[in-house]
């Protein structure tokens, strides 16, 4: 985490999303990088308003669906969204605090970009601009402090397996993605013979969008290879595994997944899947592979170095750069 001065920060950081996972973690890497602990707000417009365009006109902040955190005064200082239905509330907060509220969207909003104080978003996609932060992934939470604090933790998790021990990361159904059963079993038997192969233990962890089919096939596929595979029970050892991992192997479907495993600095094989992805995804993988970040998974153990990445310092950086001269507005 980034040092920040009393000076530097904001009085006040709320986090809105709708809630999922993801687009929390990416906001919350950047409160992380500032140094700050920001209330976390989840929301969603409801009704019309949940299909209005959000460069048409912003919802009402009292009339949110069930469920949904009050977004009521004193409005924060700084606010940080992220998710297609935090929009329109970020921009209606912004008017609400007669812009007294220094609003960062997170992700192409896919509207001109000046609307926003600040803009971090992906390079792979379109939104370019003088408040845009272009990173080269997704902002995460994985530093060499958080990787620090859980190698040990939870090295126990790990020390009866193999030799190099390599991470799996596994997605499922996506928009582009099927994952269907028989894709899940042919990659598990790719996995069993490499960990043959290699002498390599494997530690396992699914994504909530793995289909309960596709898992149990994936099982299946690697028959009586050792391994540890987290199976939702308990503390999630998700960054213990990443820091344990000689290497990661993870599945073309994620930019969150494969963004953390570069973060970590070891090397990253990436699975592809049956299902072509779509061109962003294609010219991030692109990118990454240019850095010398990744590498396609091709049935054996790679070493190599490479600086991993630092999206959520950088984005951090810019923002608190632009946070001084806002204040007199």
């Amino acid at each position: 985490m980034t040092a920040t001065t009393d000076a530097e920060q904001p009085q006040t950081t709320w986090v809105l999303t709708e809630g999922a996972a993801g687009m929390v973690n990416q906001c919350l890497a950047l409160t992380d990088a500032l140094g700050v602990e920001p209330v976390i707000k989840r929301a969603r417009p409801v009704g019309l308003w949940a299909c209005m365009p959000p460069w048409l006109l912003s919802p009402p902040l009292d009339v949110l669906a069930s469920g949904s955190d009050a977004l009521m005064p004193p409005y924060p200082d700084l606010l940080i969204a992220c998710g297609r239905k935090s929009i329109g509330l970020a921009l209606a907060l912004r008017r609400a605090s007669g812009g007294r509220c220094f609003v960062v969207y997170v992700q192409d909003p896919r509207m001109n970009p000046a609307r926003f104080d600040l803009v971090v978003a992906p390079r792979h996609d379109q939104v370019r601009g003088p408040n845009v932060v272009l990173t080269r992934g997704a902002p995460n939470r994985v530093t060499p402090a958080s990787l620090d604090a859980a190698k040990q933790r939870f090295a126990p998790l790990f020390a009866g397996l193999p030799r190099p021990l390599v991470a799996v990361l596994l997605g499922g159904r996506t928009k582009h993605h099927r994952f269907a059963p028989a894709e899940a079993e042919a990659l598990g038997r790719r996995l069993a013979a490499f960990a043959k192969q290699e002498s390599a233990g494997l530690a396992i962890t699914a994504s909530r969008r793995t289909p309960s089919a596709s898992l149990a096939a994936f099982q299946a596929g690697l028959g009586d290879t050792p391994r540890y595979f987290y199976d939702g029970v308990g503390e999630n050892p998700y960054f213990g595994l990443l820091a344990n991992a000689d290497a990661i192997i993870v599945t073309a479907d994620s930019v969150n997944m494969i963004s953390d495993a570069c973060s970590t600095g070891r090397p990253v094989l990436v699975a592809t899947l049956d299902d072509p992805p779509a061109k962003r995804f294609r010219n991030f993988l692109d990118g990454l592979r240019e850095d010398g970040m990744i590498r396609w998974f091709e049935g054996r153990f790679e070493r190599y170095a490479y600086t991993p990445l630092g999206d959520a310092a950088v984005a951090a950086a810019e923002l608190r750069r632009r946070l001084e001269p806002s204040r007199a507005r």
